[in-house]
């Protein structure tokens, strides 16, 4: 019987109660980009309340994929930011729940919502595309509303091209108006200059009613047909002069069909059988074009008998030469010859341009759908991608609110988008494999996601810098100095009477090392990689070495523990194979490029440690030598 319990209920609500109010927000911004995308279609049409609202209303369907996994990204970011910051995840992690238990209701919670998106995109976003990008196609074809500017020149209606100086915004008139008519073409066009005039809409809407005040009319004028003079123009004075022009306003829905075959409105049935239908009309245009080339490609020459024309057509072309045949022919009959073959092949190039066109076309249009097809599946499944990346994430930074978060949940989905866009025109325009293409931003995020949730289930440092500084310093080896502070509270001073025979044996140590190990000669190369295993001697001597630095360090001696500070921090497996797995030494030294990296790299750490023990031998006496100097002092305290 399936149990909820309370923790599921509190990070389920937690995390719902974000994800709408996320939701929303990446939604509006969506809209916002997609409104100002379009803006040129919109503005200046005079569309009805009712068109704008089908607009917003479709075009809110197709962007709800998009928003959903940038909210589910967000809110995850912001829930377990929240639940880090106010200590309730490590409350949890305290009573023996892991992460993963943690993320278990709201992992269910997210498929429904990837679930959600796929049935957004293959049920209800086709036919929210196709009446979106029908009503853009209406809206792009509509008469834009008439408001004529001031100083500029206005062609948006046709045929016709207005400036006007001046306008009365209250009363309607027209100040300084020249007018160019041109509807009848060019040669017979007609300009106006008028003091000032008054453009009215018909009732219908569909007519413009022009008044003319005070001007002059210029129109050019053709040759009679029986007459040779020519008469250039002919030029009209008028006082009023009224005149009905063609604008048709009304905004009209365009047909459905026109879009009912562009990729982004269909469902994946629907796209399955497009691909297949276009492959096989493209396989079978591809096989007729090559049976052509194949029998007969070029067209017989012109103007030859018929008898000629067979025997060119059953003529073996290696059987003549070719180039004594042209050699011993006239200038003219060359000059055939070049022309006709000339023309010929810009034939052939024509023909054969036009059909790889077709073929082009089909196969770009293949790939778009397939496109697609993968687009459906690729963006539901990045719902969960994200929340694998934000839920561990917010767990590791333990900010919540919208500051950190929304600046690390815009910087992963600017990088998301970018490899995902690329991979998408890749695979469309047939540079990549589709399925590369378009599943490639998965690839690359899926591990990210996978090892964030790892390294926060295991509480493994991410984001602490001295931890990547502490390892970047052993790979180059870098040294690290110690740093010994006089302590103001002391429980128990060393035995003073006893270190130097724990010193007088550390150095005899380091010195039996050495001559054992010989440090200062280059390692056995094969050695090196198949037969040494882990230093255990060399452990035991650094573990003595800080044993009596922890008891040294008690002192309240300055002299002493600036000697301290001379010890060298030894690396005790830097001398040695590079890996602990054998397997991994032996590839490498087979490899031999990074095989001698390695080995010039434990080269140098042998003879470093070398130095290192030397100098441990040397503080050992400097330190017996304070003591015995400082006997009596020492004592005393």
């Amino acid at each position: 019987m399936l149990r909820i319990k309370k923790l599921d209920i509190f990070i389920v609500k937690s995390f719902g109660l974000l994800f709408v109010g996320t939701f929303f927000i990446c939604l509006f911004i969506f809209m916002m980009q997609f409104l100002w995308r379009y803006i040129d279609d919109l503005v200046g049409k005079g569309l009805e309340m009712d068109v704008l609202a089908q607009f917003f209303y479709y075009s809110t369907l197709t962007l709800v994929p998009a928003a959903l996994p940038l909210a589910i990204l967000l809110a995850s970011l912001i829930t377990f930011g929240n639940f880090g910051e106010r200590y309730e995840l490590l409350a949890m992690k305290a009573a023996g729940i892991s992460l993963l238990k943690v993320m278990r209701p709201l992992i269910v919670f997210t498929v429904l919502l990837c679930c959600v998106s796929f049935l957004f995109q293959n049920v209800i976003g086709p036919h929210a595309h196709l009446k979106l990008f029908t009503l853009l196609y209406s809206m792009r074809q509509a008469s834009p509303e008439l408001d004529i500017p001031e100083g500029v020149f206005y062609d948006e209606i046709e045929g016709y091209n207005l400036y006007v100086k001046k306008k009365n915004r209250k009363t309607g008139i027209l100040y300084d108006v020249t007018i160019y008519d041109y509807k009848d073409g060019f040669d017979n066009a007609r300009i106006v200059r008028a003091d000032s005039g008054k453009l009215e809409m018909t009732a219908d809407k569909k007519h413009l009613f022009l008044h003319l005040y005070t001007g002059e009319m210029f129109e050019s004028q053709k040759p009679r047909a029986n007459k040779k003079e020519s008469v250039p123009f002919r030029t009209e004075t008028f006082r009023s002069k009224h005149s009905i022009i063609e604008f048709d306003s009304e905004f009209k829905m365009a047909d459905e069909n026109v879009m009912s075959n562009q990729s982004s409105s269909k469902s994946m049935g629907m796209l399955q059988t497009s691909i297949d239908s276009m492959s096989v009309l493209n396989d079978s245009v591809g096989r007729k074009y090559f049976d052509d080339a194949m029998a007969g490609a070029f067209q017989p020459v012109t103007g030859l008998k018929a008898e000629d024309t067979i025997k060119i057509q059953t003529a073996r072309l290696e059987e003549y030469n070719v180039d004594s045949l042209y050699n011993s022919s006239t200038l003219s009959q060359k000059q055939k010859v070049i022309n006709s073959a000339v023309s010929r092949a810009e034939t052939q190039n024509s023909d054969w341009n036009f059909k790889s066109y077709q073929v082009k076309r089909t196969d770009y249009d293949i790939r778009r759908h397939k496109t697609e097809w993968h687009r459906k599946i690729t963006i539901s499944f990045s719902c969960l991608l994200f929340f694998f990346i934000g839920a561990p994430l917010g767990s590791i930074i333990r900010k919540g609110g919208l500051g950190m978060p929304v600046v690390v949940s815009v910087i992963l989905f600017i990088f998301y988008y970018i490899i995902d866009n690329m991979g998408y025109k890749m695979a469309r325009d047939g540079k990549w494999i589709m399925f590369m293409g378009m599943w490639l931003s998965t690839a690359i995020l899926l591990p990210f996601g996978a090892f964030l949730t790892y390294k926060s289930n295991n509480d493994s440092v991410v984001f602490n810098a001295d931890a990547y500084i502490s390892w970047l310093k052993r790979i180059l080896g870098i040294r690290t100095v110690r740093h010994l502070y006089r302590k103001d509270v002391i429980i128990t001073d060393p035995d003073y009477e006893k270190v130097p025979e724990e010193l007088d044996e550390l150095t005899a140590t380091c010195k039996h090392y050495m001559d054992k190990h010989k440090l200062k000669r280059a390692p056995n190369y094969i050695k090196l990689w198949v037969t040494e295993k882990e230093d255990t001697e060399l452990k035991n001597l650094n573990i003595r070495l800080e044993e009596l630095v922890d008891e040294l360090s008690n002192t309240r001696s300055v002299y002493i523990l600036n000697a301290l500070g001379k010890y060298p921090v030894i690396p005790t497996g830097e001398h040695s194979s590079p890996f602990k797995i054998k397997w991994l030494n032996i590839f490498f030294g087979l490899f031999l490029p990074l095989g001698l990296f390695f080995y010039f790299r434990v080269w140098i750490f042998r003879r470093r440690l070398y130095d290192d023990l030397k100098a441990v031998i040397q503080t050992n006496e400097a330190i017996k030598n304070i003591i015995a100097e400082n006997k009596e002092e020492l004592w005393k305290k």
